[in-house]
């Protein structure tokens, strides 16, 4: 299995010679490696992923990305902003991470597979992932407000399993009364 990562991920630089490799590529390819059996598709389908991602944020810089979601998050779950304020938990590092590498760096492998299935079955869906952060945070709110700045950290650099049906609801929350 690693010679799959290497062989794909080695692929990819040595065909675009402008990208050099970063660690979080090979969160970004595990999805393809374990649910696409042929490692030529597991390839293509890992260049497609680094080229919305690229496309998205050539026009949007990640700062840019990431003060827009700063503005969602203090809107529309003031109280968890505020006591992450509180306890001086800087959420933008979690945020520039979440957002460039869609979740794949912060969720289990299974939560990943799971939510990008949801995010290819619908058009324009990097849109929709900031809104997903968003929902992320609020269905961990309570637990998120039982801890102190270094478990938060903590916590949102390795989110525990989350059940993705639930984090949806939130998201379709969200849908309902931000304009997207």
């Amino acid at each position: 299995m690693p010679r799959l990562f290497e062989d794909v991920i080695s692929a990819y630089c040595n065909h675009n010679h402008r990208v050099e490799y970063y660690p979080a590529m090979v969160n970004l390819c595990a999805p393809f490696i374990y649910s696409v059996k042929r490692e030529c598709d597991a390839f293509l389908c890992f260049e497609k992923m680094i080229n919305i991602l690229d496309d998205h944020f050539s026009s949007r810089s990640i700062n840019e990305s990431v003060a827009s979601f700063m503005t969602l998050f203090r809107t529309c779950i003031p109280d968890l902003y505020s006591y992450f304020e509180e306890e001086e938990v800087d959420i933008k590092e979690w945020a520039a991470s979440a957002l460039q590498f869609v979740l794949s760096r912060e969720l289990s492998l299974e939560n990943t597979m799971r939510l990008w299935d949801t995010y290819f079955a619908v058009p324009d869906w990097i849109d929709l992932h900031p809104f997903f952060c968003l929902a992320v945070l609020r269905h961990l709110k309570e637990n998120l407000e039982e801890l102190e700045q270094s478990e938060i950290r903590t916590m949102l650099m390795r989110l525990p399993p989350l059940d993705m049906d639930q984090v949806r609801k939130e998201l379709s929350l969200f849908l309902t009364v931000l304009p997207v």
